[in-house]
């Protein structure tokens, strides 16, 4: 049978298809960033909508594909950040911070997300309940330089005990929080300063018993950054994303038994093991789901990694913080 088209000419329709139709498939991408733990629970609602095809970012922005990406602390988002390995990120203020006064205002606050949800936690039956209990102890805190690890530092160095970051009085430990359980009910480490649902999960699971948390009025543990970089870039999505964000706090506010059971879902599929929502429910009444932020609640961060050591000297945070 002979053909109607010769190769040359089947070769130049399918060229001109190709072409044609790539305007219509292509999809902007913005890679967000944020952490598998309670305190970034917005990121986690919304991808757990996503699966269903309802995504709560992916309605709103219109012809994006929003590709999530998991870190276990705040430095390694930064990292990623000025990488361009990701646009936006959920992170906790003292990395920002640190970032924001390293690169000269190459990364700002765009919204605040969630406070409190932090603290201390040791053995149920160690007796550690004093500050002076705590002298010659191992702490274990998520990453170096990350936001619980500066409020640990803080915490212990304005009790009159001292701590650097080789030493001191108090030995502070990074650890993943993935790794932090097993340290601790196997006594390697005398307690842990982290977030939920690890501190619930010390509790439950491990035996432990919460002796500090950090407070809900003065305690930013989650905000919303992204690089000055995409922003110059793309301008109007930012906006959008961090407007999208509000509405979505607005959300979980209206709708706690939904926001309680997408999260426990949505750990449960990363996770790839039931996790339980007993958790979540315990962990909950601990978190504020809040967008407000200013530079002014940045001090207090500035001052506590000043004096733990990751930060010398007098810094204008004027441009830290630029709502959209």
């Amino acid at each position: 049978m002979r053909t109607i088209f010769s190769r040359g000419a089947g070769a130049f329709l399918l060229h001109f298809f190709l072409v044609a139709t790539a305007g219509l498939t292509q999809e902007k991408v913005l890679s967000v960033g944020y952490f598998p733990n309670l305190t970034h629970a917005p990121a986690l609602i919304a991808q757990n909508m996503a699966i269903e095809g309802k995504g709560w970012f992916e309605q709103r922005l219109g012809g994006v594909q929003i590709k999530w990406q998991a870190f276990n602390a705040g430095p390694s988002a930064m990292e990623a950040l000025f990488a361009k390995a990701i646009d936006i990120t959920y992170v906790g203020p003292s990395p920002v911070l640190n970032a924001f006064i390293r690169s000269r205002g190459g990364v700002f606050v765009v919204s605040g997300a969630v406070r409190g949800g932090a603290g201390l936690v040791v053995p149920a039956g160690s007796g550690l309940t004093e500050l002076a209990d705590f002298r010659d102890k191992r702490i274990a805190t998520p990453q170096l330089g990350n936001t619980q690890d500066v409020a640990c530092r803080y915490w212990f160095s304005r009790a009159g005990l001292a701590v650097n970051l080789t030493g001191g009085d108090v030995t502070i430990i990074p650890t993943p929080n993935a790794t932090m359980q097993l340290l601790f009910t196997t006594g390697q480490i005398d307690a842990a300063w982290t977030v939920e649902p690890w501190v619930s999960r010390l509790e439950l699971e491990g035996g432990g018993k919460l002796v500090y948390a950090e407070p809900v009025d003065s305690s930013i543990t989650t905000v919303l950054a992204v690089s000055s970089a995409y922003v110059d870039a793309e301008p109007e999505m930012a906006q959008k994303f961090a407007a999208a964000h509000a509405e979505l706090t607005a959300w979980i506010r209206q709708n706690p038994d939904e926001a309680k059971k997408r999260v426990a879902d949505e750990l449960s599929r990363q996770t790839r093991r039931p996790f339980p929502l007993e958790l979540v429910e315990r962990a909950w009444p601990r978190l504020v789901f809040d967008n407000a932020i200013s530079e002014a609640e940045f001090e207090f961060s500035l001052n506590a990694a000043r004096e733990a050591g990751f930060i010398r000297g007098e810094f204008d945070l004027k441009g830290l913080v630029q709502k959209q």
